[in-house]
């Protein structure tokens, strides 16, 4: 190599590693934009360091860029097969999307490479039991065209009059059944034999005890669930059929006092608003008559405190007061359930005071992982579980105010031409899709560049200015405004103006030290006014506290 070459090369690799020291520092100060553009200029200094990559690959990952984190740990794996912390960091990206057999296969490389390494073991055995519960999952499932509704097997308003629970018990029987089979499968390995056989048993006899429980059943044997309401609670409590704002005003002071709403009253909630959500269409408009405002939160993300923070700067949902709550109202927060049954029970109130956008967040996948299913079954019950699933699939989609501002969850689509009638008519009463505009409405991001480009997330896709000026020509509109991403001032204006980005979580997972924001626009002009406010304090109950065992070890 001549001398000027390996003066430059040296010269570079100093460069690099200084600048891959600062993204270190930024890294630790949870500046993850930062530390991701840092070590870019490493990488673009020296390309062939697989700790760059791997290290980029994990900033990705805080911000919940998972496709992004895979292609970078994929690179450093390229540059050095044996270096674990690149199949480690994939793994944790595989992860988070819910590929549980993908991560596994990563993590069993890790341990391969590390053998001795007690944290491999430990994440490699966690990995192993999510992929099991996967699979026992997928034996017992029922196809969807033959599923039963939940919520049309509950009457709230029967109240302990059923003598056990036998579709539990037939549920647990069902999980025996696949673990006996298991056994069988696996008989010539005896020492497993045994120990599925033993989980068989346990489950009959698990079987066997529902079928004989009366009190706190999940179902009962006429599908309706045991509200009796004692005598003791003092706590919030709905009068009837109605829900009026004394209801939810003193059930908003109980949360916020750590106290919760009894199984009965959540109950009428979530069946009641499922019957609303389910008359709405795909695509709703919003009228709002001129002199009046109407107010859009981006994710609130079961951070309740901050919710109810929004309420006091800006006053509670009313007709006079209409809220638009764009998706992703659960997850990471630990105090989903308060956020989604105060959002229910204002809608329950007043169907115009506030209107509710499905996220990527509101489907069975990220909440089996980021913490409400968790969160459902610790305050309430697994029936609450598949209620709320049910529910989630009647959100809407989007929502267009005054026939001007699209308002959507995540983003725009990967063909032009998409007219407002092709939203409307989406089957949405399903869990997303992977692929389609469905799932699109639900993931995608915009870009700086024009054109279309590959999801930094692994789903949907990042679209450019061009096609959201496109989109809004051939609807007539005049901008979009979508949420789904952190940002530092809680919100950020892109694309010439015509794309909002709001997000109403402030200091995201009690780490991010962003501000959250809220718009308020005022007809006939619909200008928008950001507000934006910071975190407010909150019981110490940590993020991610109901999330799974596995995603907490790399949170």
């Amino acid at each position: 190599m001549p001398p000027i070459m390996a003066t430059e090369n040296s010269t570079n690799t100093s460069r690099a590693e200084e600048f891959k020291v600062q993204a270190n520092e930024a890294f630790k100060a949870h500046k993850y934009s930062q530390a991701i553009d840092l070590y870019t200029q490493a990488i673009e200094l020296t390309n062939d360091n697989a700790v760059y990559w791997a290290n980029r690959a994990f900033a990705h990952t805080k911000l919940e860029e998972y496709g992004s984190a895979i292609q970078d740990a994929t690179s450093a794996i390229e540059i050095d097969p044996k270096y674990s912390k690149g199949y480690y960091r994939r793994g944790a990206a595989y992860l988070a999307m819910g590929k549980f057999k993908e991560a596994l296969k990563d993590f069993q490389q890790v341990k391969k490479l590390c053998p001795n390494d007690p944290d491999a073991t430990k994440k490699l055995k966690e990995c192993e039991k999510a992929v099991m519960k996967l699979k026992f999952e997928e034996a017992i499932s029922v196809p969807e065209s033959e599923r039963c509704s939940v919520a049309d097997s509950i009457d709230y308003h029967t109240i302990g009059t059923s003598p056990g629970s036998s579709y539990v018990s037939l549920k647990v029987t069902a999980v025996a059944a696949a673990v006996a089979l298991l056994a069988v499968y696996v008989g010539t390995k005896g020492s497993i034999a045994m120990a599925t056989t033993a989980m068989a048993v346990v489950l009959v006899a698990l079987g066997t005890y529902w079928q004989g429980r009366s009190k706190d059943s999940v179902f009962t044997e006429g599908r309706t669930l045991d509200l009796e309401v004692d005598s003791q609670y003092s706590g919030a409590r709905i009068e009837g059929d109605v829900v009026t704002l004394d209801f939810v005003k003193k059930m908003l002071d109980d949360f916020k006092n750590q106290k919760f709403l009894h199984k009965r009253y959540a109950c009428q909630i979530v069946l009641q608003i499922r019957d609303l959500l389910r008359e709405l269409p795909s695509l709703v408009d919003i009228h709002v008559p001129d002199g009046k405002h109407f107010t859009v939160c981006g994710d609130v993300h079961g951070q309740f405190y901050d919710l109810i923070n929004i309420f006091e700067l800006n006053g509670l949902p009313s007709e006079d007061n209409p809220y638009l709550f764009n998706g992703d109202f659960v997850d990471r927060g630990s105090f989903s359930l308060e956020v989604i049954l105060t959002l229910f029970a204002f809608k329950c109130m007043c169907p115009s005071a506030i209107y509710l956008s499905r996220g990527n967040h509101e489907s069975k996948s990220m909440n089996k992982i980021y913490g409400f299913e968790g969160e459902v079954r610790s305050k309430l019950n697994d029936t609450f579980v598949e209620l709320f699933a049910e529910v989630f699939c009647c959100l809407p989609l989007a929502h267009v105010i005054n026939n001007k501002v699209f308002v959507v969850h995540g983003g725009l689509f990967s063909v032009d031409g998409v007219k407002l009638s092709d939203i409307r008519a989406i089957d949405r009463f399903c869990e997303p899709p992977e692929e389609g505009l469905m799932c699109e409405l639900l993931w995608s991001d915009p870009q700086p560049q024009l054109g279309r480009g590959p999801s930094k997330r692994g789903v949907g896709l990042s679209f450019g200015g061009d096609v959201t000026k496109r989109f809004l020509q051939d609807n007539n509109l005049d901008l979009v405004v979508r949420s789904h991403e952190v940002k530092d001032e809680g919100y950020e204006i892109e694309h010439d103006g015509k794309l909002i980005t709001v997000f109403s979580a402030p200091n995201y997972c009690d780490q991010m030290g962003n501000k959250g924001a809220f718009i308020r626009f005022e007809a006939p002009d619909l200008k928008p006014n950001i507000a934006t406010f910071s975190a407010v304090p909150h019981p110490d109950v940590k993020p991610m506290a109901y999330a799974n065992n596995f995603l907490r070890m790399f949170s």
